[in-house]
């Protein structure tokens, strides 16, 4: 058995070509052209690789894009300073910090002071905890008005548009993440799976995996997921972005995984490109947030 894969680049393809008629109406109705800015400390590969995807489709839809590409030797001060201006600007409607961030340079101090209307992706104490708060699908709506990191929203996405039966199915998360492996497991317990979420320090990690219906990899090891660690015929989506000889590979042995799973997402080309449009729905949806008030 060869695994089907889920597709981020031809879904993500689809989905900016759904967005479109949402940017005009935008447009439009708000006199706005949405614009997201983006906040980077250093030159972490993989950072500066989302940065330039996330404006090339900015580019291409037409919306706006500013990059604050700021030194490794930054401080605190200069880079909270940073956030705090893009906060107040009403011509920025979306800004996203870029991790990871500088030793010295305490990633919460910097994401609670992002402005949680503006957090397009999700992480900032708000955001994070009406995402706890929220009642499962088919449920009175609860807290709304939040947004979810992108990451793991576009996970989500591709499961659901490839069919993917949550209700009742254990989904096995291995990392535990702010960004990823939190959200991913509070977005699937919405979907009514039962979630068992591992760390670094979960024992007989491979016999708890070999459980899972749908097993989420966002731990930041290069292809440390094997196929003896995966059940036959589940569903394996893999968040990981690691480079080996200036290769990107996941944190799933690809090669190896595709031959017991049912689906899989490929790396490059699985969550990585649903990320970023996940991220613009975020952005518009900012925009008509700020643009009705």
């Amino acid at each position: 058995m060869t695994a089907q894969l889920l597709d981020g680049r031809a879904l993500s393809s689809a989905m900016r070509k759904e967005l479109d008629a949402e940017i005009a109406a935008i447009k439009a109705e708000l006199g706005v052209t949405p614009k997201i800015a983006v906040v980077r400390a250093g030159e972490d590969p993989a950072s500066v690789s989302y940065a330039n995807a996330i404006q090339r489709t900015c580019e291409l839809r037409k919306l706006a894009f500013e990059m604050h590409a700021l030194p490794e030797e930054v401080g605190e001060a200069e880079l909270l300073s940073r956030v705090v201006r893009l906060n107040e600007d009403p011509g920025v409607h979306g800004i996203m910090i870029q991790e990871p961030l500088p030793k010295g340079i305490r990633a919460e101090v910097i994401t609670d002071a992002l402005s949680p209307a503006k957090d397009i992706d999700g992480v900032h104490p708000a955001n994070t905890g009406r995402l706890a708060q929220a009642e499962p699908v088919g449920r009175s709506a609860g807290v709304s008005d939040f947004f979810v990191p992108a990451t793991p929203a576009g996970g989500l996405e591709l499961l659901k548009r490839h069919g993917v039966a949550l209700n009742g199915k254990l989904a096995v998360i291995v990392g535990r993440s702010r960004i990823v492996g939190k959200p991913m497991a509070m977005l699937l317990l919405r979907e009514n799976a039962t979630v068992i979420l591992c760390h670094s320090r979960t024992a007989d990690l491979p016999a708890i995996c070999r459980q899972a219906d749908i097993l989420c990899a966002a731990v930041g090891r290069a292809k440390m997921i094997t196929a003896d660690w995966v059940k036959p015929g589940a569903v394996v989506v893999d968040f990981g972005v690691n480079f080996q000889n200036e290769v990107m590979v996941g944190d799933v042995d690809f090669e190896g995984v595709q031959e017991v799973a049912s689906m899989i997402t490929p790396v490059p080309g699985g969550t990585g490109p649903m990320t970023n449009v996940m991220l613009l729905k975020n952005l518009l949806e900012a925009a008509r947030r700020q643009g009705q008030k």
